[in-house]
This record gives C-alpha cells, sequence and structure tokens, in this order.
C-alpha cells in the first residue's frame, strides 16, 4: 500500500511540475561538461636505466608487472624466423637453467601467479599477476624465465612440432591462406611478408645456440620498459626490481632495425584456384599515412571507420551484405605504421557465382568515398563510436599502464590517449574525402582472390589481366617431430 501511495504521489507531483513548465520543457537541465581524467602513472627510473611506469592501486591485493622489451621476429634474418618466434613461448614452458619446466610450473602454481610471454613484429613482452604477500618469491621467479631460460630440448621439438602442423594446415584455411599470400604480394621478401614454413623448421633452426643468440639480443635490460600496477609504492617495488636487474648482463648485441617495406607487386588481379564454394576477396594498396599527431592520421581514422571498420553501418557492410547479400560479412583494414607506408584495404567472403560482384560493388564503394565526402551523419557517428569506446581504454589501471608502455616504445608522448581523443572529434567530413582521395585509386589495387574460377558469375578476366599463383602444399619434414624426452 504504501509503494503504490509512494507512486501516486510522484506521479501527482510530475504533473504539477509538467502543468507549471510546459511551456519550458527540459529548461533547467543543464549537464555539466563532461571531464577527462585518466589516472596517471609515475615515470620513474632503475640504476641499470631501466624505465619504470609505475600506477599505485590498492583497491586489491593484487601486483600486476609488464615487460616489454624493444625486439621481435621482424628485427633478424630468415634464418633466424623460426628462433626469433619460438624463444618468447619458450621462456615460459622451456624451464631455466635451475629449473626444469615441471619445477616452474609447480613453483608459479603455489604462488598463484599468471603469466603471459610473447612477441610480434619489432617487440616482444611478459607480464606477471600475483597476490601482494607473493610478490617477492613470484617475481624471482618470473625474472628468473626472463634471465636465464632452459630451453629444455623436449619442450623446443614440442614447439617445433606444432608450428610444423600449423604450416601445414595454413593451406587448408582460405581466409589465413589469402592474408598470407596477400602479406607475401605487399611486402615480398620483407618480415612483415613472411610466414613459417616447413623450410624454417628444420631441427637446426632451433638449436640452442640460436634460441640463446636470439634471446640475449632481446631480452636484456638495455631493452626494457617496466610497468607496475596495484597494491604496492616504489619504496617496496625498487629493491625488488634493483635485485633482479642486478645480476641481468647487458645486451650481447644490437637489435638490427627492420628494413622498410617496399611495395613492389603491381597493381592487378592475383587468383588462387581452391575447389571451394566461396571466394576470398582481399583488395589493398599501399598508404601514406603515419601514425602520428596529424589531421590527416585522425581522418584516416574516421575514414577506415565510415568505410569498413564499424560493423554494419559501415559503407562495405551496408552495401554488400544488406543491400545486395553478396556477403555475410565486410571490413576494411587501414594500418597505419610509425615510420613506413601502410596497407589500406578491403576485405570479405562471398559465394562463387557473386565473386565479379562483389569486387566490382568493392571498388566503386572505394572510388565513390574519394569523390564525396561522407555524409556528416556519417562522420559524427564514426566519432561518437570512437569516443564512446574510448573509455575501455580505461577500464583498470594495468590497461592505462600497458597501453603508455606501447606508446613509449613508438615514440609517442605519454598523454597521447588524450591528443587522440581530441584530433578525432576535431575530424570534419571535408578531412576524410582529403585523406581518402589521396591514398585511394583504383587503378592502384591489389586484388586477390582465393576460389574457384570454374563456379565465377563471370570470368575474372571480364576486370583485368589475371596472375595464377601457385601455392603448393607444404611437406613435412623427414624427421618426425620427438615430443619425448
Amino acid at each position: 500500500m504504501r509503494t503504490v501511495l509512494f507512486a501516486l504521489t510522484v506521479a501527482l507531483a510530475s504533473g504539477q511540475a509538467s502543468a507549471q513548465d510546459r511551456s519550458r520543457p527540459f529548461e533547467e537541465i543543464r549537464p555539466g561538461a563532461l571531464r577527462f581524467d585518466p589516472p596517471e602513472p609515475r615515470r620513474l627510473q632503475t640504476t641499470k636505466g631501466v624505465e619504470v611506469l609505475l600506477l599505485e592501486d590498492h583497491t586489491l591485493p593484487l601486483v600486476s608487472v609488464f615487460a616489454r622489451f624493444r625486439g621481435g621476429p621482424s628485427n633478424f634474418p630468415r634464418t633466424h624466423l623460426a628462433a626469433s618466434s619460438a624463444v618468447p613461448g619458450l621462456l615460459r614452458s622451456a624451464g631455466t637453467i635451475s629449473m626444469a619446466p615441471d619445477s616452474v610450473d609447480r613453483a608459479l602454481e603455489f604462488y598463484a601467479a599468471q603469466t603471459t610471454f610473447g612477441g610480434g613484429g619489432e617487440s616482444s613482452f611478459a607480464s606477471l599477476n600475483t597476490l601482494t604477500e607473493h610478490l617477492e618469491p613470484a617475481l624471482q621467479v618470473w625474472f628468473e624465465l626472463l634471465k636465464r631460460p632452459g630451453f629444455d630440448s623436449a619442450m623446443v621439438e614440442v614447439w617445433r612440432g606444432q608450428a610444423i602442423e600449423g604450416a601445414r594446415r595454413r593451406a587448408d584455411d582460405p581466409g589465413s591462406l589469402a592474408i598470407s599470400q596477400f602479406n607475401r604480394l605487399m611486402y615480398g621478401d620483407h618480415p612483415i611478408g613472411w610466414d613459417i614454413g616447413i623450410g624454417d623448421l628444420a631441427e637446426t633452426a632451433l638449436q640452442t645456440g640460436r634460441l640463446r643468440e636470439v634471446h640475449g639480443a632481446i631480452f636484456c635490460p638495455q631493452n626494457m620498459t617496466l610497468g607496475i600496477v596495484g597494491d604496492l609504492d616504489w619504496a617496496t617495488a625498487r629493491p625488488l626490481i634493483e635485485e633482479a636487474l642486478a645480476d641481468w648482463p647487458d645486451c650481447a648485441a644490437e637489435v638490427a632495425e627492420p628494413p622498410l617495406a617496399r611495395f613492389e607487386t603491381p597493381p592487378g588481379l592475383y587468383l588462387i584456384e581452391k575447389d571451394l564454394p566461396q571466394s576470398t576477396v582481399i583488395v589493398g594498396k599501399p598508404s601514406e599515412v603515419r601514425l602520428s599527431d596529424d589531421k590527416g592520421y585522425f581522418a584516416s581514422r574516421i575514414g577506415n571507420s565510415v568505410m569498413g571498420a564499424s560493423g554494419f553501418t559501415s559503407r562495405l557492410m551496408s552495401r554488400l551484405r544488406t543491400e545486395r547479400g553478396y556477403a555475410y560479412s565486410a571490413a576494411s583494414v587501414w594500418t597505419t605504421p610509425r615510420r613506413s607506408q601502410g596497407i589500406l584495404g578491403a576485405v570479405t567472403q562471398t559465394k562463387s557465382e557473386s565473386t565479379v560482384a562483389a569486387i566490382r560493388l568493392i571498388r566503386e564503394i572505394l572510388e565513390e568515398l574519394t569523390r564525396e565526402a561522407p555524409d556528416e551523419a556519417e562522420v559524427q557517428d564514426a566519432i561518437a563510436r570512437i569516443s564512446n569506446g574510448f573509455v575501455f581504454n580505461f577500464q583498470d589501471a594495468s590497461r592505462v599502464v600497458s597501453r603508455q608502455m606501447l606508446y613509449l616504445s613508438q615514440g609517442l608522448p605519454l598523454d597521447w590517449l588524450q591528443r587522440y581523443l581530441e584530433g578525432i572529434r576535431g575530424v570534419k567530413a571535408g578531412d576524410v574525402l582529403r585523406v581518402i582521395a589521396d591514398n585511394v585509386a583504383s587503378e592502384e589495387l591489389v586484388i586477390l582472390v582465393v576460389g574457384d574460377p570454374d563456379a565465377f558469375d563471370e570470368p575474372l578476366e571480364t576486370l583485368g589481366p589475371v596472375t595464377r599463383l601457385e601455392v603448393s602444399r607444404p611437406v613435412p619434414p623427414r624427421e618426425a617431430p620427438r615430443f619425448q624426452r
């Protein structure tokens, strides 16, 4: 009864207010300006010169430690591709000089510690998460993995066997095959275009000496940035970090900068024949836009969203799927490296009987965007989408620190997230038109199709001369991978 009376009272009060202010609805509502105050980590340094980002968070008795290293597979020659790809994962799985792999597992389990190790391109990383009360012993095990890996031969062979199986399966997945071959077309004999093949995985490619050569060049204090988040202060963290760094040898070699990519494949149509009921289509070309605090860069982010990166509201998705029913999904990609050219492209999968029509429509959409600025509503929707999703960059302290470590490694300022948001909000429709017009030309497109030409709606040659690519199925090496000790 009280609930009913309360509801009636509220309704009556609302009605009276509405009657009094009917001529000026919502006039008194004055939302305040939104404030953007992300947490700021402290920027510190150890006696060995390792930069540390520390963000205290005493909400829970947990500590996370992140390490980012300059150097990855792109910094080594092709002869070291297998070793440079394997080392980050083997740091965790292949034990240390003093601890067998199962001993490491037991120690981390005992301290309830979670770790990650990985790498790619020009960087490698590792992380540790544990309870504050277990930080010291867990940190000792983690640093031991980073400093003195054991490279247990049985675990190295496990990694090799998995890599061989992955190389064998790549040709059976049309999506993976298309991406792999498109990268090879665009980048040629450059690290970005490399995939680990059977020929890279001979036993000699993963000899202990080569693994240690890669490890000594990447995992060393001079290449490292540390991030610490959680329930501790610098007075507590510093002695633990300094002790771990004290006996860590300097880098065994300088990590070489990879060569700049050279896009030498001529524009045109390229076909990989596969007996499949649908085709995978990738359309792309080099782009001059770099990651920078520049209007063109921010406009490219909005342009990519309008083009195909925003899901169902994008041009590619709405035209290819919603209007024509050619594809279940379609998307655009616009990479913006810091030092070199990137790739602007579109990808879709369509039934064989609509392959040529889908390619025509993709080219048509790209050409339209070079002639006419997108609607202001499209631009504002893209800005709102990026801005509204921006809060997830600050979802937790760990994400803030890990992102800022990434920005430091790329030579960007620590306030890059704020600059990025401001840059995105300042983009106009004309800016998007200019950056797309400067970077898209239909006569410069490289178009790769993986599919069955006998089932296409029209001969692919109606779009222009076609170059057929041969992709041989990899044969496993004679010696079988050995998984036993």
